[in-house]
This record gives structure tokens, C-alpha cells and sequence, in this order.
């Protein structure tokens, strides 16, 4: 399939190691000058049949459940088949530079932004192959030239399919890593609820990433507020196991060295003694069962002193 609209050009390009360069594709899917001259030979053939590839190629799209999601506007309809005419036209002239190189990385690129499935886009190239050089082959070469040929074609949509996919799954990893990093700073949500004085309540399961998505924003915090007091609350954590101990123990000592005390509040009496049982030395940490017990810590520790109004 060919882009469905023009993309904004981005300077973070997929496939920017050396060793992606046209040559160094040519020469991974044996793509030679004669499979080259083949091509364009073929294209001389087919190009003003073109028309009739978009003819069968929509006849099959209509039927994927995609179809709707895509392509319900009549004129964006319109814009995808120019796109998709001057892709094969592009194809078919074997030109492979770094021009042709990046404008499937182009394609890429669109389609990781709109989220067309891959099975999709492998199904897409295969009929696409098909239509190439069945439907719109008029049969005038001899057996033995056509066979290279088609052998050729299907090198070249081995190699554009290859930077297809790998823009991708680069595109889609980077948007993952995005989101991953936007869930963790909404998953550990240090806040400062008095002078001096920071807290982070924790909910669910810590493993060890996230054990160091906590510390790095306490560390990070602790360094822009200059606080004294960190309440660690634990409460809502649904397993404490010695990995999970070493990881809050960890913790205590990074904010110590910063200069900072942190407190775990939430100890519950099933935590407690799972800490016991499993024989962990807890140290020199500082827990309380409950957040005001935390707080009434943390308000001792800096000095401040809470008074009811009468």
C-alpha cells in the first residue's frame, strides 16, 4: 500500500546507519544493474495499465474491515490512488538512490501514524505483486524473460517491503517509549505538601524498572526542592517480597546521601512481618503505619508545629 497522505518530513529518520545505503540493499537482496534494466524494461510494459491495478486493488480493500477506518472520505480516497499510482510508477522506473530510499521510509512512516496493521500492509504487497505481473501483464514476452523478470520485481518489493516494516517498527517502538515514559511519570507523581517536606504514594506491584523510575524522581525532586523529608507512602503496594524490601532500602540510602530523610508510611502488620520473616535487615529506616503518622514525622523533623484553631 502506498501512503494515504503527504507526511510532514521529520529529521528522525528510520535505518540511518551506515550501512543501509542503497548499495548495501541492492547488494543484501542481490538486487544486480540487469534486475534494474529488467524492471524498467517491464515498466515500459504495464505503467499505462497502472489504472487497472488500482481497479483491482480497491475491489480487494473494500472487503478488509480497514477500509471504513481509512478511507470512508471520497476525496482522501481520491489522493491515496494518486499516491498509490505514483508509487508503482516510481517502482517500476528502478531508479534506487537515496531519493527511492527515503521515500519508503516515507510510506513507513505514514503508516506507522496511522496504525495500519502489518499483516495488512503484507497482504497489500502481495496482491500488489499479483496484480503487477498477472493482471496487468499482457503476456508478449517470452517465458524466459518474463520469469527473470517477475524474479527481479520481486526482489526490488522485497527490498521496499524491508524499509516499510523496519520505519515501522521504529516509528511504533518510539511512540511505545513515549507513552512508557508518560505512564511512569503519572505513575510516580512526587509531590511537595509542605516546605521541606515531599511525598510519593505508590500503587501496585514494584519491580526493578520501576523501583528506578521511583528513585530518579525522588532524587530528582529532592535536588530542585532542596526537601528534607521524603514520605515514601506504601500502602497501596500489593506484594512485599525481599526484591521488593532491597528495592525501598535502596531508596532510603539514595535520599540520605542527597541529604534528605525518607520515611515509608503505609507499613501494614502483614508487611511487617513478611519483612521479619524473610530476615531482612531493614537498617536505619524510618516507617510509620499510617500517613498522619508520616506526616507528624515529617512536621517534628522540619520544624513545623501544627496547632488547632479553638
Amino acid at each position: 500500500m502506498s501512503a494515504t497522505s503527504v507526511p510532514n518530513r521529520s529529521s528522525n529518520r528510520a535505518m540511518h546507519h551506515e550501512t543501509f545505503t542503497p548499495e548495501h540493499l541492492m547488494k543484501l537482496y542481490e538486487i544486480t544493474s540487469e534486475d534494474l534494466e529488467n524492471i524498467r524494461a517491464y515498466g515500459k510494459l504495464v505503467t499505462h495499465r497502472v489504472g487497472e491495478y488500482v481497479e483491482g486493488f480497491y475491489q480487494w480493500l473494500r472487503t478488509q474491515p480497514e477500509f471504513d477506518d481509512y478511507f470512508s472520505d471520497p476525496h482522501k480516497l481520491t489522493q491515496v490512488q494518486n499516491l498509490q499510482i505514483e508509487y508503482w510508477k516510481d517502482f517500476l522506473r528502478a531508479e534506487v538512490d537515496a531519493a527511492y530510499i527515503e521515500r519508503r521510509r516515507v510510506v513507513g512512516e505514514v503508516h506507522a501514524r496511522i496504525g495500519l496493521p502489518l499483516p495488512t500492509y503484507f497482504a497489500a504487497m502481495n496482491l500488489s505483486l499479483k496484480l503487477l505481473t498477472e493482471v496487468m501483464y499482457d503476456g508478449s514476452m517470452p517465458p524466459d524473460v518474463y520469469a527473470n523478470t517477475v524474479r527481479s520485481v520481486v526482489k526490488l518489493l522485497h527490498l521496499d517491503t524491508s524499509i516499510v516494516v523496519d520505519t515501522f517498527s521504529i516509528q511504533t517502538s518510539r511512540v511505545i517509549a513515549e507513552q512508557s515514559q508518560t505512564l511512569m511519570e503519572m505513575s510516580t507523581p512526587v509531590t511537595a505538601i509542605w516546605d521541606g517536606i515531599l511525598m510519593l504514594p505508590i500503587v501496585g506491584i514494584i519491580d526493578s524498572k520501576r523501583a528506578q523510575d521511583i528513585m530518579n524522581a525522588m532524587l530528582s525532586m529532592i535536588a530542585q526542592t532542596k526537601a528534607k523529608v521524603f514520605i515514601l507512602d506504601i500502602s497501596g503496594v500489593a506484594v512485599v517480597d525481599t526484591a521488593v524490601a532491597n528495592h525501598l532500602i535502596k531508596i532510603t540510602k539514595a535520599t540520605r546521601l542527597m541529604g534528605c530523610e525518607c520515611t515509608i508510611s503505609g507499613v501494614s502488620p502483614a508487611i511487617a512481618q513478611t519483612v521479619v520473616e524473610l530476615g531482612i535487615d531493614v537498617g536505619n529506616v524510618t516507617s510509620t503505619a499510617n500517613l498522619r503518622d508520616a506526616l507528624t514525622y515529617a512536621f517534628r523533623k522540619t520544624g513545623v508545629e501544627i496547632r488547632r484553631l479553638s
